[in-house]
């Protein structure tokens, strides 16, 4: 379990970690979030309101971690921290797959659903990149009759 704090305070120094609930709302709200996590001691009324900002931000994963606000806080340098979101899905899959191995019944639903995004977030950047490419040097595409013509 020592991989997924270092996971988050990761992610805090690349900017992709929203820490506390106004932050964590926000980030809910402008549907950027993937990930919401809370501390395993957090109050009822925090817990609450991270349900609600996973039903504002669209279809966010709310999990609740094996760690104490205290745990979560040393990582990122605070005294402790209840609610964290992740905007990045690579970081979102890669702390979801490390739940997963150390609990799959709790975590695994999760870690499938942003093992699937990544994946396709993945594929959607390398289409880019090759489209970006293909534009540099000067590459096209065929026109539309003579693709048809080729399939006959």
């Amino acid at each position: 379990m020592d991989s997924i704090p270092s996971l988050l305070g990761l992610a805090f120094r690349a900017g992709r970690l929203a820490v506390g609930e106004e932050p964590v709302g926000a980030v809910c709200r402008a549907h950027k979030a993937y990930l919401l996590l809370l501390a395993h001691d957090a109050a009822d009324n925090t817990i609450r309101r991270a349900h609600h900002f996973c039903q504002a931000g669209n279809n966010t994963i709310c999990l609740t971690l094996p760690h104490t606000k205290d745990e979560l806080g040393s990582c990122l340098g605070r005294t402790s921290c209840a609610m964290l979101a992740i905007s990045d899905i690579g970081f979102a899959a890669a702390v979801a797959d490390k739940l997963a191995e150390a609990d799959p019944d709790t975590y695994g639903d999760a870690r499938d659903q942003l093992s699937q995004k990544a994946a396709r977030a993945k594929k959607r950047r390398d289409e880019k990149r090759a489209h970006e490419k293909n534009l540099r040097t000067g590459k096209k595409s065929a026109p539309r009759r003579e693709k048809e013509k080729r399939n006959i």
